[in-house]
């Protein structure tokens, strides 16, 4: 399933079900197939989904060092931060412009 994100502040930004799945539990909310991020509620869950992303940079770093050079380097597109970029931008240009961010299947 294919999750599509717009706000009148930014591009649309669309996801896949894992991804957007991972996201939202991430910050606590309910995934449904329709919904709004009113622009109350982006404050919080811009620095939710940051510290989430910080967390996820940590814990990389950490693994890297107990394995050492010698292991497989982790795939980029498993880095949370990367994947959840384009729809972390969203929110802040929705912030900033006090409108809320939509989404549908």
């Amino acid at each position: 399933m294919i999750y599509q994100f717009r706000s009148k502040a930014g591009p649309d930004v669309i996801m896949l079900a894992d991804l957007t799945k991972r996201i939202f539990d991430i910050l606590g909310r309910q995934l449904e197939p329709r919904g709004i991020l009113t622009e109350e509620q982006l404050p919080t869950l811009i620095a939710t989904l940051e510290n989430a992303i910080l967390k996820d940079l940590e814990e990389r770093s950490k693994v890297k060092g107990e394995q050492g050079e010698t292991s497989e380097k982790p795939k980029l597109a498993d880095r949370l931060g990367q994947r959840a970029y384009p729809f972390l931008e969203l929110m802040k240009q929705a912030r900033a412009k006090n409108e809320p961010v939509i989404w549908g299947v």
